[in-house]
C-alpha cells in the first residue's frame, strides 16, 4: 500500500522503517548537478550576500597585513596569537630601535663614553631609544583602534552572519524538497495511485516550509544589512589608526632632525669642511600643501649642503641687506629652533619676509621678521606669490 511503504516528511525521510540519509544533503546534491529546481532568492538579496562575503574576505586580508605591518616578525605572531587565544596577557617584547639603543649604549660604554666616537653612540642610542618608544606606542594604539575591531567583526559579528545564512539554506532546501514532493503527491493522485490525504498532507508541509523559510529569509536579511552599519564603524576606525601612524612618524621625524642638528654641530668641530645629512638636496613642499598635510607627509630635514660651511656661518648679519628686488613672503610650515646666532627661529604658521645672497647655499634663505633676521632653511617654507 502506499501509506505502509513510504512515508516522509521535511526534514527526515523513512522508508520501510529504515532511515535514510537527510534529504537536505540529497536536494543539495541533486540541485549542483541540476536534477532539481532551486527557490531564488531576490536580487536585492543576492547583492548583500555578495557584499557581505565582500566584506568578510577584505576584512581578512586587511587584518592580517596590518598585523604583519606591526609584528614582521611571524613567529611572535604566533606566539601572541597563542597568549591571545590562551586568555594570557601577552608579555611586553622589546622593539627592534630599543635592542639597538641598548647595544650602541654598552659599546659606548666599553669604547669609551668620551671618545668621539663613543659620544655619537650615545647621542644616536638615546634617539633610537625614543624611536622605539614611538614606535611602541604606535603599535599599541593601532591595537586597540583598528585591529580589535577587525577582529571583533569576525569572530563576532561575522559568525552570527554565517549561522543565520546556514540556518536559511537548510530552509529553503526543506522548501523545495516540500514543493517537489507536493509536485509528486499532485502527479500520483491524477492517476489514483494516492490517497487524497496525502496531497493534503504535502501541501500542510509546505506552508510550514516556507513560512520558515520567509521568517528566516528576514533575519538573513537584517544582520546582512547590518553591514552597512559595520563600514562605518570600520571607517572611524581607519581614520585612528591614519592619525595613530601620522603621530607616529611626526614624532620619528622630531626625534631624527633633533638627531642630525646634533650630529652636525659636534661632526663639523671633529672633521671641519665635512657635513652630516643627505646627499640630495630636500624639495620644498607644494604651495597647496596644508599644515596637517604637511605634517603627515613629513618633510625630509636640511640637506648636507643646507649645514652652512664655516665661511658661511661667520656671516655677519648686521651687515646683511635685502636686495632692491627679489625678496618674498613665505608661510612657515613647521617650528623651527635654530642651531646658532647665524639662523632665525621659526614658528608653524608665521609670515616672513625672505631673500637670497649671491653665493648662498640654495637650500637656505635670509629671513626677516621684525628686526631680527637670519638664515632659514627653504623645507620649512611655503613661498608665496
Amino acid at each position: 500500500m502506499g501509506r505502509s511503504s513510504s512515508f516522509s516528511v521535511c526534514g527526515q525521510l523513512l522508508c520501510r522503517g529504515a532511515t535514510m540519509p537527510c534529504p537536505r544533503t540529497y536536494w543539495f546534491t541533486e540541485e549542483k548537478f541540476g536534477q532539481a529546481e532551486r527557490t531564488e532568492l531576490d536580487a536585492h538579496f543576492e547583492n548583500l550576500l555578495a557584499r557581505a562575503d565582500s566584506t568578510k574576505n577584505w576584512t581578512e586580508k586587511i587584518l592580517r597585513q596590518t598585523e604583519v605591518l606591526l609584528q614582521p616578525n611571524p613567529s611572535a605572531r604566533v606566539e601572541e596569537f597563542l597568549y591571545e587565544k590562551l586568555d594570557r596577557k601577552v608579555p611586553s617584547r622589546v622593539t627592534n630601535g630599543e635592542l639597538l639603543a641598548q647595544y650602541m649604549a654598552e659599546a659606548a660604554s666599553e669604547l669609551g663614553p668620551a671618545t668621539p666616537y663613543g659620544k655619537t653612540l650615545t647621542k644616536v642610542a638615546e634617539a633610537e631609544k625614543r624611536l622605539g618608544a614611538a614606535e611602541r606606542d604606535f603599535i599599541h594604539a593601532a591595537s586597540i583602534n583598528f585591529l580589535t575591531p577587525l577582529r571583533n567583526f569576525l569572530e563576532g559579528d561575522w559568525k552570527t552572519i554565517s549561522k543565520e545564512r546556514r540556518l536559511l539554506q537548510n530552509r529553503r532546501l526543506d522548501l523545495d524538497a516540500c514543493k517537489a514532493r507536493l509536485k509528486k503527491a499532485k502527479a500520483a493522485e491524477a492517476k489514483a495511485t494516492l490517497w487524497n490525504d496525502e496531497v493534503d498532507k504535502a501541501e500542510q508541509e509546505l506552508r510550514v516550509a516556507q513560512t520558515e523559510f520567509d521568517r528566516q529569509a528576514e533575519v538573513t536579511r537584517l544582520l546582512l544589512e547590518g553591514i552597512s552599519s559595520t563600514h562605518v564603524n570600520h571607517l572611524r576606525c581607519l581614520h585612528e589608526f591614519v592619525e595613530a601612524q601620522t603621530t607616529y612618524y611626526a614624532q620619528c621625524y622630531r626625534h631624527m632632525l633633533d638627531l642630525q642638528r646634533q650630529l652636525g654641530s659636534s661632526q663639523g668641530a671633529i672633521f671641519p669642511g665635512t657635513f652630516v645629512g643627505t646627499t640630495e638636496p630636500a624639495s620644498p613642499p607644494l604651495s597647496s600643501t596644508s599644515p596637517a598635510t604637511a605634517a603627515a607627509t613629513m618633510p625630509v630635514g636640511p640637506s648636507a649642503s643646507g649645514l652652512a660651511p664655516p665661511g658661511e656661518a661667520a656671516l655677519r648679519l648686521e651687515e646683511v641687506t635685502p636686495p632692491a628686488s627679489g625678496t618674498r613672503k613665505a608661510r612657515v610650515l613647521y617650528d623651527y629652533e635654530a642651531a646658532d646666532s647665524s639662523e632665525l627661529a621659526l614658528l608653524a604658521d608665521e609670515l616672513i619676509t625672505v631673500y637670497s645672497l649671491p653665493g648662498m647655499d640654495p637650500d637656505w634663505l635670509i629671513g626677516e621678521r621684525g628686526n631680527k633676521k637670519g638664515k632659514v632653511p627653504v623645507t620649512y617654507l611655503e613661498l608665496l606669490s
